[in-house]
């Protein structure tokens, strides 16, 4: 493990901090309150899953498993019940081998999700440590209609070293895209990473919008490997299963990017995101720096959060 990825594992340890108060410490006590494997026990842990934030059928698809589990192996005592619990949610959160392919391919990568997010500070992260994996990489400011959203944006690309397309505020964001996406077919660049417009996910002219850009990149650069990665913060709890709901009607998400994941209770969402729809979280945030976001590492962050050495 890298100093850098150490001590990411180290911020991801404290950033889960409240979420591990929330979820573990009430699994220790059932663990130890009760002296066999019965209902009671079980319902106990599962009332304490859906309470840390990982939503009824997540849980659900745990709690079949566990069962399943302790029944093959014979499990009696509830404390030699710990491991199989975390090993369980571990499988739940694999990444597929095929994740990260489009780092190795011409790709467009389209960033979306609502407004506060993180959106465009994950794009600009994203683009600095594309950077420096060695690809050609042109960041597109399609977020248009807010003109922090440019600026920051510009700040990141000049701070890495990265082209910028971008045009004025207010400007349309598919036409942003269409340029952008003949400035990496002329360039020959890795990697086209676009910053979309993120007002209020139930906003029918957002989604309008998404497809318009999707029809554009679709039509100009057909030979482009796509990739979607829908930005929810993690503070926000069910709340951001809901905007994956939304955004999943109109976009074909292909993976997540959890962000400030450093202080909230909810870290339990990383969990629910995948079991529930089968999107992999792929990037988490844990803080400010650039080396805050990361690949998203199921062992890791499940040791992290049960603090298992």
């Amino acid at each position: 493990m890298g100093e850098n990825k150490k001590g990411f594992f180290g911020k991801l340890v404290a950033g889960l901090s409240k979420t591990r108060a929330n979820i573990v410490s009430g699994i220790d006590s059932i663990f130890s309150g009760f002296s066999n494997i019965d209902e009671d026990f079980y319902e106990e842990l599962e009332e304490t899953l859906i309470m840390g934030d990982l939503g009824i059928n997540t849980t659900m698809a745990i709690m079949e498993s566990l069962r399943e589990k302790v029944k093959e192996q014979k499990i009696k005592e509830p404390q030699d019940c710990k491991a199989l619990l975390i090993d369980t949610i571990r499988e739940q959160m694999r990444l597929p081998e095929t994740a990260y392919e489009f780092e190795n391919k011409t790709s467009v990568v389209l960033v979306i999700g609502v407004n506060g997010v993180g959106k465009t500070t994950s794009v600009g992260k994203l683009a600095g440590q594309f950077k420096d994996m060695g690809k050609k990489v042109i960041l597109a400011a399609a977020d248009t209609f807010r003109a922090a959203a440019i600026e920051q944006l510009t700040e990141w690309a000049n701070r890495s070293s990265v082209d910028i397309i971008s045009q004025q505020e207010g400007s349309d964001p598919a036409a942003v895209i269409y340029d952008a996406v003949q400035a990496a077919k002329a360039r020959r660049a890795d990697i086209l990473l676009c910053d979309t417009a993120g007002r209020l996910h139930n906003k029918n002219n957002l989604m309008e919008e998404l497809k318009k850009i999707d029809r554009i990149i679709t039509r100009e650069f057909p030979d482009a490997y796509r990739e979607t990665l829908l930005v929810l913060d993690g503070t926000t709890g069910q709340n951001a299963l809901e905007q994956l709901k939304q955004f999943k009607n109109v976009a074909d998400i292909s993976g997540i990017i959890l962000t400030k994941l450093d202080g909230t209770a909810k870290g339990g969402i990383a969990v629910a995101i995948q079991a529930e729809y089968g999107i992999p979280v792929k990037y988490i945030g844990v803080g400010e720096q650039i080396d805050d976001l990361q690949k998203f590492d199921a062992d890791e962050f499940v040791n992290a959060l049960f603090d298992v050495k």
